[in-house]
C-alpha cells in the first residue's frame, strides 16, 4: 500500500498554518497587483488583499506556474509514492487543465482530480482525499471517487456591492448603475462550475432569505437522504460573518458547519461583504 500525499490550492481556504496541522500541502495562488507578484497567505494576507482592492489596485488572478507545481509535487514524492492534488475548478480557472497536462509525465503518481469545486467545498473535498487515503485507498480510486461525486454541492453567495461584478464584465455599467439605486442584490450560483445568476432581490436581509431557502429546496430535494454538511463563506467583516453563521446554524440546527473566508481569487471578482452558503455531500 503506498504513502498517498494530498495537494491543494488556496482557493480551498485552508491556510499554509492549517496545511500544516492537517499535513496536507496548499499551493498558494499568485495575484498580480500594480504589477507585482503576490501569493496568497504567503506575501499577501487577506487583510492587505482587501485594503489593495478598495484602494482601486491593478488586481489580476492567475494560475501557479508549472515549474512552481512540478517542483512542489517532486519535492513531496520524495516522502511519499503518490499524490491527490485537488485545484478549485476547471469551470473558474485553467490551473487545473494545466496541472492535469503536467501529471502526465508522472506515470500515474500524480493523479489531479477535476471535481469543479472552490472554497469550503474544494475544504471538503480535501478532507474526503484524506479520508479515503486513510482507509487505504490509492491516488487513482480517490480521484475517481471524488469525481464521481463532484456535482453533489451547491453554493449560493451574494454581493454587496455591484462594482467588481461590473468591473469584470459580469453585468453592464447601466445594470450596475440601476441595481445601485434600487439596491438591488444579485444571488448568485455555482453548481459544478461556473458562476451563474440566481436571483436579484432587494436589500441583503432578502438575498440572505433566498439563499436560505435555496438551500433548504437541495437538501429537501436534490441532496435528499444523503449525508451532507454546511459551509459558509464571506469576504465580510468578522462580525457580519458570525451573525450570518449565527442564521445558517438557527434555520438548520442539525447539520454540520464549516466556514471560511472565501478565497482571494472569488473576492477580486465579486468584492467586500459578500456571503455564501453552501453545501456539500459527505464521501
Amino acid at each position: 500500500m503506498g504513502k498517498v500525499a494530498v495537494i491543494t490550492d488556496s482557493n480551498s481556504g485552508i491556510t499554509q498554518k492549517r496545511g500544516k496541522e492537517l499535513g496536507i500541502f496548499v499551493l498558494p495562488m499568485p495575484f498580480y497587483i500594480d504589477g507585482k507578484l503576490y501569493f496568497e497567505d504567503i506575501t499577501l494576507t487577506q487583510e492587505e488583499f482587501y485594503q489593495k482592492l478598495g484602494a482601486d489596485s491593478d488586481i489580476t488572478t492567475s494560475q501557479p506556474a508549472p515549474g512552481d507545481v512540478m517542483d512542489l509535487w517532486n519535492d513531496v514524492l520524495k516522502d511519499y509514492d503518490e499524490i491527490v492534488h485537488i485545484p478549485m475548478s476547471s469551470g473558474l480557472s485553467s490551473s487545473c487543465e494545466t496541472a492535469m497536462s503536467l501529471a502526465g509525465d508522472y506515470d500515474g503518481k500524480v493523479q489531479v482530480v477535476n471535481n469543479q469545486r472552490i472554497s469550503v467545498t474544494q475544504e471538503q473535498s480535501v478532507y474526503d482525499a484524506m479520508k479515503l487515503a486513510e482507509q487505504g485507498k490509492s491516488a487513482a480510486e480517490i480521484k475517481q471517487i471524488l469525481e464521481e461525486e463532484k456535482l453533489e454541492a451547491s453554493i449560493y453567495i451574494t454581493v454587496d456591492t455591484l462594482k467588481y461584478l461590473k468591473k469584470g464584465g459580469r453585468i453592464t455599467p447601466a445594470a450596475a448603475a440601476l441595481g445601485t439605486v434600487l439596491n438591488l442584490k444579485p444571488v448568485l450560483q455555482i453548481q459544478g462550475e461556473k458562476l451563474d445568476s440566481f436571483a436579484k432581490v432587494r436589500g441583503m436581509k432578502a438575498a440572505k432569505r433566498t439563499m436560505l431557502k435555496a438551500i433548504e429546496e437541495d437538501l429537501k430535494n436534490r441532496f435528499a437522504g444523503k449525508d451532507m454538511i454546511l459551509g459558509m463563506a464571506h469576504t465580510s467583516s468578522k462580525e457580519e460573518a458570525s451573525i450570518w453563521k449565527q442564521e445558517i446554524k438557527e434555520r438548520f440546527p442539525e447539520y454540520e458547519i464549516i466556514e471560511n473566508p472565501l478565497s482571494l481569487s472569488v473576492s477580486c471578482h465579486i468584492g467586500p461583504g459578500s456571503l455564501a452558503i453552501t453545501c456539500m455531500k459527505r464521501v
